[in-house]
């Protein structure tokens, strides 16, 4: 995928894990629901690009371009999505949001605890229930029934 031309291009649902993608062009293709867990993206065309709830779990964006990339509900690193709120502008002319909004830049309230686009690496732990809905009050732990 080493500088390959991707622009308009649907990978719905693709499972791209581990793949290299080193300078590649992606402007608007469109990665809704794709699993891009560890996958190089440096340097790449991400402009336009639509990436709704795909997960980008410790992969590398360095220098990547994302103007106008919608990254609404996807899942990245926390420190990943730090970075790109540096350089992160525009909106996306396919679904209307804007760049920033999409990874919660700027939102210290959703920096603190996470956001749609870090919930795994930074929010605190959910308590878990049993399967009829119930645990011990006192002790937050939960028994099956």
């Amino acid at each position: 995928m080493r500088e390959s031309d991707f622009s308009g291009s649907t990978f719905n649902g693709a499972y791209l894990e581990k793949a290299v993608a080193y300078k590649a062009n992606f402007t608007g293709a469109d990665f809704s629901d794709t699993l891009m867990d560890r996958m190089v993206l440096n340097d790449a065309n991400l402009t336009n690009a639509v990436l709704v709830r795909s997960v980008l779990t410790r992969s590398d964006l360095a220098g990547a371009i994302i103007e106008g990339a919608d990254f609404s509900d996807a899942v990245l690193d926390l420190p990943q999505k730090l970075a790109l709120c540096k350089y992160a502008s525009r909106t996306n002319p396919m679904t209307g949001v804007n760049t920033r909004v999409s990874l919660g830049c700027g939102n210290k309230r959703r920096n603190a605890y996470g956001s749609p686009s870090s919930p795994l690496l930074s929010a605190p732990p959910q308590k878990m229930l049993d399967r009829d809905g119930f645990c011990d009050s006192e002790t937050g732990l939960c028994d099956a029934k």
